[in-house]
């Protein structure tokens, strides 16, 4: 198994995805959603279901940009006990069964809480986390956080929104590394009826940088994967998926399993080069 201190799992994920012209699924869930023991499960699950890179929110209780479901999904969690150390225990739990890559989605206050960004990044490169999403961290306060990352050997990936100008977009993703998030529309996560437009944001951000470019919020089924990826190089899917794991514990089926058939059948909408 690769280790932190040699070459990050996320840049050998998409080097492999871009040498066999494939392209990457990225689902979000919620550490410790629906229950605090579940994320090993769920991880090894989406795993096994054909997920390139896993995207792990941290329960927090001011969720940014996240619509009513994903909030919901961290509110139930917190109400459970979750915090950020037991969701990086459910990581170290799993990381060596677990092939894809896994980034933490982590609110800046929790960071904080967990010491600042450098004790941050030293206990989720311990865990076996590969990358970091700080959601709620503007491009002027990055450069602590991305230092920390580095030298922890972890990428990270900064957002890239609908309406940021090209050359600070630019800017933004000179800080990345692993991939960009590009946010496909305006607004708060959550399932659309229909796929984003974006053919022409990805061919402008692609003249910026050779960094792989996942795009996210408001996909939610195979055909949209498909639209997506035909453009970016990864698809990530978190509203739907969620949703389709409270609903599955809600009526007591298992949410692991309809995660891990949910994500199966949006693998099967990957389109390829």
């Amino acid at each position: 198994m690769t280790t932190q201190q040699d070459t990050n799992r996320l840049d050998r994920i998409f080097a492999e995805l871009r040498d066999t012209g494939r392209k990457g699924l990225m689902p979000f869930v919620v550490g410790g959603h629906p229950t605090p023991e579940s994320l090993p499960n769920v991880l090894r699950a989406l795993d096994q279901a054909g997920a390139s890179v896993i995207e792990i929110g941290f329960p927090f209780s001011d969720p940014v940009a996240d619509g009513p479901v994903i909030a919901e999904a961290m509110h139930q969690a917190l109400g459970k006990g979750v915090t950020s150390k037991s969701v990086l225990e459910g990581v170290r739990q799993c990381r060596a069964a677990v092939n894809a890559g896994l980034v933490a989605m982590i609110s800046a206050s929790l960071v904080h809480r967990m010491g600042g960004p450098g004790a941050f990044a030293q206990e989720a490169a311990k865990a076996g986390i590969d990358g970091c999403i700080f959601p709620d961290v503007t491009l002027e306060e990055a450069g602590p956080y991305v230092e920390a990352c580095r030298a922890n050997g972890l990428c990270v990936s900064l957002l890239v929104a609908p309406t940021t100008p090209p050359e600070r977009a630019r800017r933004i993703m000179q800080h990345c590394s692993g991939f960009v998030y590009v946010i496909a529309r305006a607004g708060i996560t959550g399932e659309s009826g229909g796929p984003p437009e974006i053919a022409g944001r990805i061919a402008e951000l692609r003249k910026l940088t050779d960094l792989p470019l996942a795009v996210g919020f408001g996909i939610s089924t195979p055909e949209q994967v498909r639209m997506v990826t035909a453009h970016a190089d990864a698809a990530i899917v978190g509203s739907a998926l969620v949703r389709r794991m409270s609903d599955a514990y809600a009526s007591g089926d298992s949410p692991v399993d309809a995660a891990k058939s949910m994500v199966f059948t949006l693998a099967e909408g990957i389109g390829s080069d």
